[in-house]
């Protein structure tokens, strides 16, 4: 297991000055994005910035959630509840009251194969080892734990195989990265 520390994330802030962007992790090939994983401070409303060919999942950690307006309707991204969207697709945001903190995850759909599940103190979740898979938990508490190994509250953990839970009232997020075979 490798375990990045929140203090470890390389911070943007965002063009447009509406909040800034926490990067964990990312796999490129060559020049193209494969996928990236971040978490992001929502401080105002205002446009997502566009991710041509790339798909989006984003999942609201901290405040009441947003509202994602798009020409094909609204989304509405609430707390622990994964919106997936396509990165071609304008979107406006409206924060729904206040500051929101958001967990994203931007990925090639042609190429990765991505989902998010939120495991909360009561569920275990066997991540059997696959190959081409890995999976990634966000503590977003006092600790989720991978087969005993404890993350702090605000790191991210990526493993390939194992026992993933949540030991607290506080969910975690566990994200699955997959390649498409070609």
């Amino acid at each position: 297991m490798h375990i990045i520390p929140a203090s470890a994330f390389r911070t943007q802030p965002w063009k447009n000055g509406g909040g800034v962007t926490h990067e964990i992790a990312r796999e490129d090939a060559g020049d193209r994005l494969l996928w990236r994983l971040s978490v992001a401070e929502v401080a105002s409303d205002g446009p997502f910035s566009a991710f041509p060919g790339l798909a989006r999942i984003l999942t609201v950690i901290e405040g009441a959630g947003l509202h994602l307006d798009t020409p094909e309707g609204r989304l509405d991204a609430l707390p622990f509840t994964p919106t997936g969207f396509s990165g071609d697709l304008p979107v406006n945001c409206r924060r729904i009251a206040g500051p929101v903190r958001d967990l994203n995850v931007i990925h090639d759909p042609e190429r990765i194969a991505a989902s998010v599940r939120i495991l909360d103190g009561t569920e275990r979740h066997e991540s059997p080892p696959v190959p081409g898979r890995r999976y990634a938990i966000l503590a977003t508490g006092p600790r989720a734990v991978v087969d005993g190994t404890a993350i702090p509250p605000g790191a991210v953990g990526f493993f390939e195989h194992g026992t993933a839970q949540a030991t607290t009232i506080f969910p975690a997020i566990l994200v699955i990265f997959e390649q498409i075979p070609t």
